[in-house]
């Protein structure tokens, strides 16, 4: 099996720009302000892309992505609490109907299947 390559830096800029531009639309409402959530935030490794939302200034997973060469076609693993782990095997989720292999696909999954 052949290694996947990690997340270039102009990839990882790219998702930034995403991922603010989500924030903005999406996170800065009054109820959003009051329950302390500023939105997602991202965090690299290797050919990972872990998504966390950011609660009264702590991070929470929400899902990891992983690298396959495009920005439309990422793999998906939603963090499941109650085992505490990734798991790209679990499609009954509210929110699975967003997933589609985009960056935005996977945080719009996210907002359903753990609310706001």
């Amino acid at each position: 099996m052949v290694a996947k390559p990690p997340i270039p830096p102009e990839v990882q800029a790219e998702v930034q720009k995403l991922i603010d531009e989500f924030n903005r639309e999406n996170f800065n409402d009054e109820e959003c302000k009051e329950l302390g959530i500023t939105g997602y935030s991202a965090r690299f490794k290797g050919k990972y892309l872990y998504l966390d939302r950011d609660d009264m200034g702590e991070p929470s997973p929400i899902c990891r992505l992983t690298w396959n060469g495009k920005m439309d076609n990422w793999d998906f693993a939603i963090y499941k609490y109650s085992d505490n782990r990734y798991d790209p095997e679990e499609w009954f989720f509210p929110g699975d109907q967003y997933v589609d292999g985009t960056v935005t696909g996977a945080m719009k999954a996210g907002m359903e299947a753990y609310g706001i």
